[in-house]
């Protein structure tokens, strides 16, 4: 088995300050990690990490909000790092990041200091 994990940034504000319902919050990670799957499907280790569907390892993450996230995303792009920033529509809110399945060494570094989502 690889040590290939697929991260997810989402804004907690959505839920606290911003009051969205659960529901709708989680339909932001559903978004962002269907749209880099679709993005990624040819990338050597979204195929090896969809290999083994029942043992798929994803890390749903915090950041506090809408700031936090643009320089999240910012930070990512600066080191080439693949990622899918969902922008929620007709609203255009930034509410979630999802990276596509990498090993967890080369990216654990951008993400270590971030919280579980709670």
């Amino acid at each position: 088995m690889t040590n290939i994990v697929q991260y997810i940034v989402l804004r907690g504000d959505l839920r606290t300050t911003l009051n969205w319902p659960l529901g709708a919050v989680i339909a932001q990670c559903c978004h962002a990690t269907a749209a880099t799957m679709s993005m990624f499907a040819t990338d050597a280790d979204t195929k090896t990490y969809l290999e083994d569907m029942d043992h798929m390892h994803k890390v749903v993450l915090e950041v506090k909000n809408e700031g936090a996230l643009l320089k999240l995303s910012e930070k990512l792009e600066e080191n080439d790092i693949e990622h899918k920033l969902w922008i929620e529509q007709p609203e255009n809110i930034p509410t979630c990041i999802a990276l596509k399945p990498y090993k967890k060494e080369v990216v654990h570094q951008y993400v270590k200091n971030l919280h579980l989502l709670r």
